[in-house]
């Protein structure tokens, strides 16, 4: 069987979607089939935004005297 969720466009239209399949999963009224359907997407939305979350976490990680250490931001004036 092939994948019934595409690939997202990005983090936000993930979870916008993620979003959406909890809030029809909570109402109750999605048939038996549906709902296994939608679960299964979910949790590939899921690990999508996983893995994004964790791409923007290692880029703001420095490389300074030998080990990874997060980026400290300043603040501006």
């Amino acid at each position: 069987m092939a994948k019934s969720a595409k690939t997202p466009e990005s983090f936000e239209s993930a979870l916008a979607e993620l979003e959406s399949i909890i809030q029809a999963m909570e109402g109750g009224e999605m048939p038996l089939d549906g709902a296994l359907t939608a679960y299964k997407d979910g949790i590939e939305l899921l690990k999508f935004c996983q893995g994004k979350l964790s791409d923007a976490e290692n880029q703001l990680k420095v490389l300074e005297e030998g080990q990874l250490k997060p980026l400290e931001l300043k603040n501006g004036g």
